[in-house]
């Protein structure tokens, strides 16, 4: 019996017909071209987080689609759902692809000079690449002096009204220029993007020469991005009314459902015996409709997982791609005031919040609490959880994306206090201690002695067992030692922190239950409120004792931590 090889894993590689022709393994998501196909409008719009398969998704498109890879149908897509159901358009257009990536955003007028040139490139390359199918055989010759600039279009849409052929139009990445100038972080970022994008703007004139090319040979616009940032602000020069991304039939056609990881592993040669992290834990959890069927993965986070196994088997020591943080790195930049700061923070703490996820929105709007929430959402930053009394509960969508959360908080914490200076080996040493040793005094003494007894009285103003978590977390998510899990829902409530062994670390012998409480100042005297909450605490603790998730576990220990004022605190083992 022959023995199957494994196939490559396409990390980092978005070209369809690589990906088709050269041993990769693929997810097969052809079968959503008959859906978007069978649309009524064909003006499209779909938002995907970073990373998340767009590029390939719509690689395939453009092959799919494209008149000059008709003889490459067998090829491409004899063996996919798609090629067994084809469509009456395949291979039947002139594929347009526009990508607004890597557009200069230092000025106004080189963001103008950048795109007019990027435009005319990719016209002059499309006219090139279909000569053969032109009458006039020159027209690629023709832009640089009769149509410069995005009037270059209408030299493509005249070719092929002459050739009688219709155009399908992809648009990716069509936001990038627009995240980059919000992310700047300034007044000058913002207004250069309203100059640009409203009135007689030069993205508004784009968008009016697709609509015009529309009339006649343009028969398919598709825009694909990560937010919805423009929709508002080009809808008159633009009319796109079918706006996909929250729709429950495509909460599938991006990432992968368990299914597909299941195959995906199986392809390459991934064992389950070789995976030692918990992978729903740190990959999944996305669902962009409280509908959709299922749940699905961040395709670039498990194919970098499986690269990793791969390549290091048992020496495998990063389970996070450190490319996440870079990617996420803006988002300290799109956090301008102290209401999102707050937003940040409290999301991180609980996980969670309920808010509705807006379909579409304008700069005007984005640091509004509920517009800002949903930017989060389009970022991948929270995921729809489930709807509950009326509202939708989102979610930070796995371990992965809650790191990024925790960098950005440790960031703002020793923006905001910078005379707290802290000792990471010492931070270490208390962690391990506690890990080890069963013994939490090292880290809890390193706490309030080092981080809370320095805080001021105006930071205690508003203080409460949120901040408390804040800055135990803030010292645990630096350390590697425990998974730690916050707000962790339990068949008898949720759990303030639980502290999970790591997978790289199986032998250390105690994982950690904790219930935070704080007492005011002004309370520290008061042996009643005291009572309070160690009554509070102990009831909540003996409780989740008997879940499901740690009833029978001897590994478990379980932790009441009073914190009173800011220079003392009580402990109990429970």
């Amino acid at each position: 019996m022959e023995t199957k090889l494994p196939k490559r894993l396409p990390y980092g590689n978005s070209n369809f017909e690589s990906v088709r022709t050269e041993s990769y393994v693929y997810v097969d998501k052809s079968r959503f071209i008959e859906l978007l196909e069978n649309e009524g409008n064909k003006n499209l719009f779909f938002t995907r987080p970073r990373k998340f398969g767009k590029s390939l998704f719509f690689s395939m498109l453009s092959h799919y689609y494209d008149v000059n890879q008709a003889d490459k149908f067998e090829l491409l897509f004899g063996d996919l759902y798609i090629g067994q159901h084809p469509t009456p358009k395949h291979n039947t257009y002139l594929v347009l692809n526009l990508d607004f990536s890597g557009l200069d955003t230092s000025s106004e007028e080189s963001f103008k000079d950048s795109l007019s040139r990027k435009v005319q490139d990719i016209v002059r390359s499309f006219l090139f690449r279909y000569k053969d199918i032109f009458p006039e055989k020159d027209f690629y010759r023709q832009i640089d002096v009769e149509q410069p600039g995005i009037a270059s279009l209408r030299k493509a849409f005249n070719a092929a009204e002459a050739a009688g052929k219709k155009i399908f139009i992809i648009i990716d990445e069509y936001d990038h220029f627009a995240n980059d100038l919000i992310a700047q972080g300034t007044h000058t970022g913002d207004n250069t993007y309203r100059h640009l994008v409203r009135s007689n703007g030069v993205i508004r004139d784009f968008y009016e020469t697709l609509k015009e090319g529309s009339k006649t040979v343009v028969d398919c616009i598709i825009l694909t991005g990560i937010t919805p940032i423009m929709l508002d602000d080009i809808t008159s020069g633009f009319n796109i009314s079918n706006n996909l991304s929250l729709n429950p039939r495509y909460n599938e056609m991006l990432g992968f459902t368990q299914e597909e990881v299941n195959t995906l592993m199986e392809e390459v040669g991934v064992e389950p015996s070789m995976i030692s992290v918990d992978m729903e834990l740190f990959y999944n959890g996305y669902r962009f409709h409280r509908s959709g069927e299922h749940k699905v993965y961040n395709p670039s986070m498990m194919l970098y997982l499986f690269d990793q196994v791969l390549q290091f088997r048992d020496e495998m020591e990063n389970v996070i791609d450190e490319n996440l943080k870079t990617d996420y790195g803006r988002l300290r930049r799109l956090i301008q005031d102290d209401r999102n700061c707050e937003q940040i923070i409290k999301i991180a703490q609980e996980n969670s919040i309920f808010s509705e996820v807006i379909p579409k929105f304008s700069i005007d709007k984005m640091h509004d609490n509920e517009y800002f929430v949903s930017l989060l959402f389009y970022l991948g930053l929270l995921t729809i959880d489930r709807y509950e009394s009326g509202k939708t509960y989102l979610k930070i969508p796995n371990y992965s994306i809650r790191t990024i959360y925790w960098d950005y908080i440790l960031q703002l914490t020793k923006d905001r206090h910078k005379d707290v200076v802290t000792d990471l080996s010492l931070q270490q040493e208390a962690i391990s201690a506690l890990a080890y040793r069963g013994d939490p005094k090292l880290y809890l003494d390193y706490i309030s002695q080092n981080i809370l007894c320095r805080l001021s009285n105006r930071d205690l103003q508003n203080f409460s067992e949120k901040y408390i978590k804040i800055i135990l977390l803030n010292g645990l998510f630096q350390s590697k030692i425990y998974i730690t899990i916050t707000e962790l829902e339990v068949s008898q409530g949720y759990v303030d922190v639980y502290m999970q062994r790591s997978h790289f670390l199986p032998d250390i012998p105690y994982e950690w239950v904790w219930e935070i409480k704080y007492v005011k100042r002004e309370d520290a005297n008061s042996e009643k409120a005291l009572k309070e909450k160690r009554d509070e605490a102990r009831a909540q603790l003996e409780k989740y004792r008997t879940s499901p998730s740690f009833v029978g576990r001897t590994d478990v220990r379980y932790l009441s931590l009073i914190f009173i004022g800011k220079d003392r605190y009580e402990v109990e083992e429970v």
